[in-house]
């Protein structure tokens, strides 16, 4: 008997050292540094734990699928294991990596949309964004605020572009609440017509409510707003046109002429952003109806003809100027070409 309890005694030794052992070898994979060599964002598909497992071994992110499916089978109530988009640290180990898919806050993605575009413009943005699943909404001119929005890996279009279509509405709402008073403007609507005017003819903010002052102070005499863009918007339909207009564009007969008829277009040339359309609401106090590119990027703005035309002259003489140069080879300093934004 004496015997027996000590061969069963060692047993038990060997099992319970066996047993620490193996506690001892599932705590050290658990949290050992993985095979991750440097930080990576991963796609975690749909499939269960096993596709899960798959997919980050073939990223490196674990050194073994089974022995991650063993700690998410044993670990499970503490959560499900999500399918997203994560970023994973170098040398995460099964408890990190387990916690970052449950826990962790899915890879941010950002959609910018700069202002000026037109819709055609943005919808290929929409289209080339990485991650987005779902057919593009057709919208329309100046429907989308340009802005930067966040969206996750596999999220659909139509969403984003419904928040950018509140985005915009909500800004132009505030905008024309804020509007400078006996504006003759009708609507906000004509006040987003004219802000994506604005936004098309300078780059500079503080050249913008200037600009919108011009043509405010033209709609109130009744004079043809005789804005560039709306021509070149015409004349690309709305493709962004790659070279200067030409006598036959500003001639051609299309709604959006505004050297051909008076008041605004119809519709946004483009999408304006939020100071674009503060300045078409709230225009500079001036009695200006007159600007021409000045050559240094910016406008020579005039009250009257004369002066006007005595700055049309100097322009044309600086674009001579960069004409020979240019034949020449010498440096010519970057500026508009016909004093708007295309």
């Amino acid at each position: 008997m004496g015997r027996f309890l000590r061969v069963l005694g060692g047993a038990l030794l060997l099992l319970a050292f066996a047993a620490g052992a193996a506690v001892w070898l599932g705590w050290e994979s658990w949290t050992a540094p993985g095979p991750l060599a440097a930080p990576a964002q991963v796609v975690v598909p749909r499939g269960g734990v096993e596709a899960v497992g798959a997919t980050l071994l073939r990223h490196g992110v674990i050194a073994d699928s089974r022995a991650f499916a063993a700690a998410a089978l044993l670990t499970r109530g503490e959560g499900r294991v999500r399918a997203a988009e994560f970023t994973f640290p170098a040398g995460a180990s099964l408890r990190e990596v387990l916690d970052i898919l449950r826990h962790a806050r899915p890879v941010q993605r950002r959609l910018t949309i700069p202002e000026g575009l037109t819709a055609r413009r943005i919808a290929a943005l929409f289209e080339a964004a990485e991650g987005l699943i779902g057919e593009m909404p057709v919208i329309s001119e100046g429907e989308l605020l340009p802005d930067t929005y966040v969206y996750q890996y596999g999220e659909a279009r139509a969403p984003i572009v419904r928040r950018a279509q509140a985005a915009m509405q909500a800004a132009l709402d505030e905008a024309w609440r804020e509007r400078a008073p006996d504006l003759p403007l009708a609507s906000p609507r004509e006040a987003l017509v004219l802000a994506s005017i604005v936004e098309e003819e300078t780059g500079l903010p503080e050249e913008r409510s200037r600009v919108a002052a011009v043509y405010i102070n033209r709609l109130r005499r009744g004079m043809p707003l005789q804005s560039d863009p709306t021509v070149a918007y015409a004349a690309s339909d709305g493709a962004g046109l790659d070279r200067p207009l030409t006598r036959a564009d500003l001639d051609r007969d299309t709604p959006f002429n505004t050297y051909r008829n008076r008041g605004l277009p119809p519709a946004p040339i483009a999408s304006p952003g939020r100071d674009a359309l503060r300045a078409a609401t709230r225009p500079a106090r001036t009695d200006e109806l007159f600007f021409v590119a000045d050559g240094t990027g910016g406008h020579a703005f005039s009250r009257t003809l004369d002066e006007h035309n005595r700055n049309v002259a100097r322009w044309r003489e600086i674009e001579r100027q960069r004409a020979g140069d240019r034949a020449t080879g010498a440096n010519v300093p970057n500026g508009p070409a016909q004093g708007g934004r295309r």
